[in-house]
């Protein structure tokens, strides 16, 4: 089975299902991601570069639609230049959130597309207009009206759709909920459990343990999209209330969802002049490191979680998992996961007082947290990584049209039992079909030529040339250069095909 996985900042959410994929015999999986996403170690990862950033002039409820169309371009010259190189994907699993599969179908028609589609906009019931202290305003529903002919888009050219959670599967329109499969991808349950020695020293010198009176907040970005502006005006009052306390945010300064503050660089810096804390008790630590953010949560003793009705956060049920005592927002699809006064507790998002209240009997009452904690942590095993994958080999199954093509081109492949006399060494050596064109990139770097040369002497981009390079690797099965002239040698594949 062919796999050709694609998000715009690769692995992203795929990293599990991908690393498992990869591993299983008979699935070659190939990646592609924006220029500079992280890549995973041992997949191939293609990358794509935008010709042009969306025009300043274009109409501001079409910036983000062309820059999807953008995203889709760039991307489908990748995939032109892949089929070229002979590989046709079974199946193309995407985030298509940015545009990337807009044309997928068009260079890959027989393709399976899965898209991952975690959000389908509305003017009402959720995220927009959710808060007063941001009111949506006629422009804003406009806008986001548009950007919606793309996630309209999205669900009409996929095979199949997943979305992590019931909420987010329920505000897509309902004509295309048949296509969607509630799917969450998984967290690692194994790296996240409970630690009572648990320790965590940071850059500022200061060092917890699990059992200090420790809370803890992580979002990827510090926005009011995940309750930043209500966590810091919570603590100003818990910090009031209890003299020894330390909170530990863990987050970036850009912005994810929503807009920038105004008067203020970021948000953090918005609060900090709102609220008056005392900073030697307050550690910002910006994005940490995965080790370093387990150990946060280990060492934890109350975990505030506040949204939006929105994209829940992978953090949300990484605390479970880890057996904080977890303090969400009363919001879809918080409630989906968590459950008041069984495995955590849940607040007001917008009642000030009464998340600072929980908090501190949190801190006061570690026992009375331990049987919360314990559920939290027996119900986060339901979406281990493990379950994610089951849910995404189901999709591959039985149910699936790509599964009798499958058994096709198997079947297909298989020497017949009465094949001739003297062909069983014959049948056992492997096959690599190389084209010209594959061919002469081997002798060319045999010859000693760089990348670049390479791409000027075959009149190719360096980027296109790499990406050739890439997908020879992968069908020689090496890591680069010298191990594919090395092979190439040994297997007298340099000559043209006869």
């Amino acid at each position: 089975m062919r796999i050709l996985v694609i998000h715009q900042n690769f692995p992203g959410q795929f990293r599990h299902v991908v690393r498992a994929w990869a591993a299983m015999p008979g699935r070659q999986v190939i990646a592609l991601g924006r220029q500079g996403c992280p890549s995973l170690q041992g997949v191939h990862c293609l990358q794509y570069k935008l010709h042009r950033a969306p025009r300043d002039a274009q109409h501001h409820y079409l910036r983000s639609m062309e820059s999807a169309v953008l995203h889709g371009q760039a991307a489908a010259r990748v995939l032109i230049e892949l089929k070229k190189m002979g590989f046709t994907p079974d199946v193309i699993l995407a985030h298509p959130g940015w545009g990337e599969t807009l044309y997928a179908k068009d260079v890959f028609p027989k393709a399976y597309l899965i898209h991952l589609c975690e959000w389908f906009y509305g003017a009402e019931g959720a995220d927009i207009g959710f808060d007063p202290e941001f009111p949506a305003t006629f422009d804003d529903n406009a806008r986001i009206r548009t950007w919606n002919a793309l996630h309209l888009l999205n669900l009409e050219n996929c095979d199949a759709a997943v979305s992590p959670t019931n909420w987010q599967r329920s505000r897509h329109p309902e004509a295309y909920r048949p296509k969607l499969s509630v799917i969450h991808e998984g967290i690692a349950t194994e790296l996240l459990r409970p630690d009572p020695a648990a320790r965590i020293a940071l850059k500022s010198g200061e060092v917890f343990q699990a059992g200090d009176p420790v809370i803890t907040y992580v979002a990827r970005n510090l926005e009011p999209y995940r309750g930043f502006h209500v966590f810091m005006r919570a603590l100003e009052k818990v910090q009031a209330q209890h003299k020894t306390c330390h909170a530990i945010i863990i987050g970036g300064d850009e912005v994810s969802y929503g807009r920038r503050p105004e008067g203020a660089r970021n948000w953090r810096e918005k609060m900090l002049g709102e609220v008056k804390l005392d900073m030697s008790r307050v550690h910002f630590v910006g994005k940490l490191p995965y080790d370093s953010y387990r150990k946060v949560l280990q060492v934890s003793a109350a975990h505030v979680y506040l949204t939006y009705p929105f994209v829940l956060s992978w953090s949300m049920l990484e605390a479970m998992a880890t057996g904080c005592a977890v303090i969400g927002s009363s919001t879809a699809p918080v409630r989906e996961m968590l459950r008041d006064g069984e495995n955590g507790r849940l607040v007001d998002f917008f009642d000030v007082d009464g998340i600072a209240k929980t908090v501190v009997e949190a801190l006061d009452d570690g026992r009375a947290q331990m049987s919360l904690r314990q559920q939290a942590r027996a119900d986060a095993m339901r979406y281990d990584m493990k379950a994610g994958l089951a849910g995404y080999e189901r999709l591959l199954g039985s149910g699936t049209p790509i599964s009798a093509a499958f058994a096709i081109r198997a079947q297909a492949h298989v020497p017949a039992a009465n094949a001739g006399k003297g062909t069983s060494n014959q049948a056992a050596r492997v096959r690599i079909e190389l084209s010209d064109r594959e061919r002469e990139l081997l002798q060319l770097m045999a010859a000693g030529h760089s990348t670049d040369r390479i791409a000027e002497l075959r009149n190719r981009s360096p980027a296109t040339v790499r990406n050739q390079l890439s997908m020879l690797y992968q069908k020689l099965g090496v890591a680069g250069r010298a191990e594919a002239i090395s092979k190439a040698s040994v297997l007298s594949i340099w000559g043209p095909k006869s």
